[in-house]
């Protein structure tokens, strides 16, 4: 027996409350330091590559809820981590304005708890709802990235309403919020899941080391992570540079240029639904959805460093992220439940993929930026790396043609409405 659609929503919150929480320092974090406190851009790129370096562990903690035989537990202890590391973050923010030194001490500690908790709570969360959704790999993809957007558009644009006028204690006392909403909706969605769903399960006593190996073996999961790692960098690599882009280019002021992250978060969510509906009628595949997702990011990206309207090319770049999410991450369950034993770790390498590339990204981007800056104006400088991300994409979308072939991934998979 596998979770009702009801269950798989309630579950689902789970992903919500983690992309609530990881919006603030990617996006409105990243935007203080760089715009408001005048730090150089690479500085954030330093912490969130910090907070992508320490989700190296997903392996381990998905191999740990394997021997467990519970994710729950990981889940929650992850979702407080992320709370705090998230809280103490804004605190640095505060403390920047008279000491920067003190602020780079706290900003340390608290985005290696960022990544620590993201780790334990997004590998646990995956490896359990790759478990309990049955043959519907693909429909529980879409909507558990439905909510992990919808989280981060609420987030970002409830806290840049909040943020008016804006004031650091406002931001403390803001975030704190957030983290105490994003860790009751973490409980409500557990609640025994796991008893309800009624799965068997697997446990897998196998040492870490020869469980990643096992993985590694498997030619069809190897050529994947492959994919998640290029893919991964062309999807974060404007990541942070979005918001200074929007304050420094277009004057847009924190509020502002929160809203615009989450109109783009929007459209992205606009995207996963038509693809989600689309392939509910049997119309394109995970391979289609990757590929279009992947060109049309590139279409967005172009014209915002071609110095097109804002907000249409805002749109574009969003709904071409959602499309390609649907994609890839219907997949990456489908592989990882293949191996009903070992679905956290396989699950974890493929998280471990995508933190690698994630954290890349930021380094390129906000360290090719600040040297860009210097010998070139802000409006080219942006619009080289915008650029750079959009060859990115068209590259992953012909790796992403050759990869999720249907000789190496059944029908089934290669469907995410099923």
């Amino acid at each position: 027996m596998t979770a009702s659609w009801g269950l798989l929503v309630r579950l689902c919150l789970v992903n919500a409350a983690i992309g609530g929480l990881a919006a603030l320092p990617v996006n409105l974090f990243n935007r203080l330091m760089t715009v408001d406190l005048a730090l150089p851009a690479l500085l954030p790129g330093l912490l969130v590559a910090l907070h992508y370096g320490v989700q190296l562990t997903r392996p381990m903690w998905g191999h740990r809820s394997d021997v467990k035989g519970g994710r729950t537990p990981f889940i929650l202890i992850g979702i407080a981590v992320v709370a705090l590391g998230v809280l103490g973050a804004a605190w640095g923010i505060a403390v920047a304005e008279t000491s920067v030194t003190q602020a780079l001490v706290i900003w340390v500690v608290s985005y290696a708890a960022i990544g620590l908790g993201i780790g334990a709570a997004g590998t646990s969360f995956l490896a359990l709802l790759a478990s309990v959704t049955g043959p519907r790999k693909g429909a529980a993809a879409t909507l558990a990235w439905l909510l992990l957007i919808a989280g981060a558009i609420i987030a970002s644009v409830g806290t840049g309403i909040a943020l008016k006028p804006y004031s650091a204690d406002r931001l403390i006392l803001i975030v704190a919020s957030v983290g105490a909403i994003a860790f009751i909706l973490c409980l409500i969605a557990t609640y025994r899941v796991e008893t309800k769903a009624g799965y068997d399960v697997e446990t897998d006593d196998t040492p870490l080391g020869d469980a990643l190996r096992r993985t590694w073996a498997d030619p069809v999961a190897r050529r994947f992570t492959g994919f998640v790692f290029l893919s991964i960098i062309a999807f974060y690599l404007s990541e942070l540079i979005f918001e200074p882009f929007a304050g420094h280019i277009h004057g847009l002021t924190p509020a502002d240029s929160t809203k615009l992250s989450g109109g783009k978060d929007g459209a992205a969510l606009a995207g996963m639904i038509a693809a989600g509906l689309l392939s509910q009628l049997r119309i394109g595949s995970l391979r289609f959805w990757a590929v279009a997702g992947c060109i049309l990011s590139a279409v967005g990206l172009l014209a915002l460093g071609a110095g097109m309207a804002l907000v249409p090319s805002t749109v574009v770049l969003g709904l071409g992220n959602g499309l390609f999410v649907v994609g890839a991450v219907g997949s990456m369950m489908q592989l990882a439940a293949a191996q009903a034993r070992s679905t956290g770790t396989r699950m974890g390498v493929f998280g471990a993929a995508q933190a690698i590339a994630a954290g890349l990204a930021g380094l390129v981007a906000t360290g090719l930026l600040d040297l860009s800056r210097l010998i070139l104006p802000d409006a080219a400088a942006y619009g080289a790396i915008f650029t750079l991300e959009a060859a990115l994409f068209l590259c992953a979308a012909i790796v992403a043609a050759r990869v999720m072939r249907a000789d190496d991934m059944n029908d089934a998979t290669l469907v995410p409405g099923e």
